[in-house]
């Protein structure tokens, strides 16, 4: 096995993200990926090139996605000889699909390669149930067109056009992820008023990052969009004040709101990798590089917090390079839902966590605030399942690639009760 070799994190590009049932409702995670990843092409000269692996996935798919790296790859101007994959971990695909593409790099296995992810909320796959499927089989089957109507409608029972629609809860539980973060924000005893500043600093961060033209080269325009249509650049804490609980709804004692809380949303996002040696012949600077990753889990089924495995995997991630929790010059933390990024945020400042689950000595101790998110986050951009860890990869890239160097820890929670977590360097 050949020595890892750096991975260059050369750019990436997305598309505005929406809120569902809005500019993208009917256009689907084909139609996003091939819009990111020409739209890439492009920035990077890359037509008709041929790369080692297209990473692409999706979270909500209908089934003839089921080869969406690949067919997306074919329509994006890349030579048609770029193999592609389809991949998935809920949230954390994206950043999954570039520590995939990054890990073939660093062995020598390829030279360059993209990785993303798109989700649609708004153009879902509609199932119909068991029942109905049977009796259209059946149906199928029959010889005749007299035998096709009698399988038809013997027995028939209008319940049976009812459809079944994607949903985000949890098998095990039958609990959403806003209801599982509603658990653990009461756990770690978290605020409303600490959650709705939360996003309301992420809008501003975001809207302020436009405003520099910080996106310029990170956004292709689509669908008559050129920004985030979810950012309000005008909220307040007044404002968010006046919403009533999106998931407690009963007992007074609900924090999460529909706006600390991430709302359903289309995008798609992805982000170009190479070796130093691919990026030099081809006249690219790396804006960073992707120094090491880990993957987490938790066992939420028996209690613990559904989002709170970024918590286990970067100590164990920092572990390897004998690095604390302070040696970072920014934290890209997903905000899943504000309540979530404050609960990682103690657990690590608590004593008795860091020793009984982590097996730590001593706390990890608090990170500065200014430093988390300086550009906004998943509050104020949306998050498109699938999408978010490519966007979260190519912003912070090139945040560090303006300061002209540094080190940032990337932090994703996932549903499943799972953790993707990654370094970026420069």
């Amino acid at each position: 096995m050949p020595a890892a070799r750096p991975v260059a994190i050369l750019g990436g590009v997305r598309i505005p993200f929406c809120r569902q049932n809005t500019a993208y409702s009917d256009v689907g995670n084909l139609g996003m990926s091939v819009r990111t990843l020409g739209a890439l092409v492009e920035r990077f000269g890359l037509h008709g090139q041929q790369l080692g692996e297209v990473a692409m996935g999706a979270v909500i798919k209908h089934s003839s996605d089921w080869n969406l790296g690949r067919e997306a790859a074919l329509s994006s101007g890349l030579s048609p000889l770029t193999p592609g994959i389809t991949l998935q971990r809920a949230c954390g695909t994206s950043l999954d699909s570039i520590i995939t593409v990054g890990n073939k790099i660093a062995l020598g296995q390829i030279e360059s390669g993209i990785g993303g992810g798109s989700d649609t909320t708004s153009e879902v796959p509609i199932v119909y149930g068991k029942k109905l499927r049977a009796r259209l089989l059946a149906a199928n089957r029959a010889k005749t067109t007299a035998d096709k109507v009698k399988t038809l409608v013997k027995g028939f029972k209008f319940a049976e056009l009812k459809p079944e629609f994607p949903g985000v809860a949890e098998p095990r539980t039958g609990k959403s992820m806003g209801d599982h973060c509603e658990d653990m924000a009461k756990q770690w005893s978290i605020s409303r008023d600490s959650q709705d500043e939360l996003a309301v600093a992420s809008h501003h961060k975001l809207a302020a990052a436009y405003e520099r033209g910080f996106f310029e080269d990170l956004i292709a325009p689509f669908r008559g969009l050129q920004r985030d249509n979810i950012l309000r650049a005008d909220t307040s804490l007044e404002k968010l004040a006046t919403l009533k609980p999106a998931f407690d709804k009963t007992s007074g004692r609900g924090t999460l709101t529909a706006a600390n809380s991430t709302p359903l949303t289309d995008g798609a996002a992805a982000v170009l990798l190479a070796s130093d040696e691919w990026a030099k012949a081809h006249g690219h600077e790396p804006m960073a590089y992707l120094r090491d990753a880990q993957v987490a889990a938790v066992d939420f089924v028996h209690g613990e917090g559904l989002l709170m495995a970024p918590t286990i995997a970067v100590p164990e991630m920092l572990k390897r390079h004998g690095l604390t929790l302070q040696d970072f010059d920014i934290y890209e933390i997903h905000e899943a839902f504000a309540a979530q990024v404050l609960c990682t945020l103690r657990a690590w400042e608590s004593e008795e966590y860091c020793k009984n689950r982590l097996g730590l000595d001593a706390p990890m101790g608090r990170i500065d605030p200014a430093k988390m998110n300086p550009n906004g986050s998943s509050l104020a951009t949306g998050h498109p399942f699938a999408a978010t860890g490519a966007r979260i990869i190519a912003t912070v890239a090139k945040e560090l690639k303006q300061r002209g160097g540094g080190r940032a820890l990337v932090s994703i929670c996932t549903a499943g009760g799972m953790g993707v977590v990654a370094i970026v360097e420069r």
